[in-house]
């Protein structure tokens, strides 16, 4: 008797002793990846969130920027991480839903390798042009690439990426031919088109918006609900008849498969905290983004939904990685 006493003494003071190594989390600093190059719109919401969420878990959020193939190299790194709640990774729907769409071979499964920790903000996307091009107005661009097939291009953040994949799926409403140039991340593709080497880009709202202030930028589109209020003039898809390509990007946070419950739980009851703080809510939709700040298993929902969408357009365009 005393002997099985012992035992379930030493059992239940394992327990506890696990359930307060579990409450401490954390305990050293947390690495984000950024499955993209500094300058787009995902590292700027990840900046944005990072340096408030370590002050809330009381240890310092890192970002670590690992670009290239449409994010599909940071995300397979975070993949394979340790499921301990110290890398942690931003979701887009490049990574989640298009990349994934478009290679058989990438190196993760959206779905099965991560744990959704929460969505941060939803962002619209535009239609840009570089100040030189022709057209001004959407009705004027379509009619112009239309009359000229495959003489214009289009840059996107990397093949498999939002960018090429929502082009790809308005190309595939509207008859057009534009040809594709991917870059390492939306900030190289950016700066390609602000200086004139490739005239189009369908990037997002909020690292396309400063280029647009300053004229270096005119935008055509916007995939959003509704216009908006920094870009009162510019019409949505719905309202040029092409509502099926009014989907906004996600940036939210996951974790590596394996993950417990207890520090997913944690780290969404933090950010959560963070997005209502007024300043940081103020700068994350400067950027002309929305804050959503939902549940693990409403963002789970979220990835099932547009990889569904974008396998379906990656099989009607015959789109391949060459």
């Amino acid at each position: 008797m005393r002997r099985r006493h012992l035992i379930a003494l030493a059992a239940a003071a394992l327990a506890t002793g696990t359930a307060f190594a579990q409450g401490a989390y954390p305990t050293k600093p947390i690495r984000l990846i950024v499955p993209f190059a500094a300058g787009g719109t995902t590292d700027i919401i990840a900046r944005v969130v990072a340096e408030p969420l370590g002050r809330a878990l009381g240890h310092s959020v890192v970002v670590d920027n690992k670009g290239g193939a449409g994010g599909a190299i940071g995300a397979a790194e975070a993949a394979r991480a340790a499921p301990d709640g110290y890398t942690l990774s931003v979701a887009t729907v490049s990574t989640t839903a298009a990349n994934p769409a478009i290679n058989p071979k990438i190196a993760y499964d959206p779905v099965a390798d991560f744990v959704p920790v929460i969505n941060i903000a939803a962002t619209p996307n535009v239609i840009a042009v570089h100040p030189s091009f022709a057209a001004k107005d959407y009705k004027s661009f379509a009619e112009l690439l239309k009359k000229q097939p495959g003489k214009f291009s289009y840059a996107s953040s990397g093949t498999g990426g939002i960018g090429h994949l929502q082009t790809e799926l308005w190309k595939s409403l509207t008859g057009i031919f534009l040809t594709h140039i991917a870059y390492r991340g939306a900030g190289p593709a950016l700066n390609d088109v602000v200086a004139g080497q490739v005239p189009i880009i369908f990037d997002n709202v909020p690292s396309s918006l400063p280029f647009i202030k300053s004229g270096k930028l005119v935008p055509i589109v916007v995939a959003a609900p509704q216009r908006l209020a920094d870009l009162p003039n510019v019409p949505t898809f719905k309202e040029v008849g092409l509502e099926p390509v009014n989907r906004m990007a996600y940036y939210g946070i996951l974790a590596p498969k394996g993950t417990p419950k207890d520090i997913v739980d944690k780290l969404n009851a933090a950010t959560k905290k963070v997005l209502e703080d007024p300043a940081v809510k103020k700068r994350i939709e400067d950027t002309g983004s929305f804050i959503i700040a939902n549940t693990p298993e409403q963002f789970a929902q979220q990835i099932k939904d547009e990889l569904a969408v974008y396998k379906q357009v990656v099989a009607k365009q015959k789109l391949t990685l060459q």
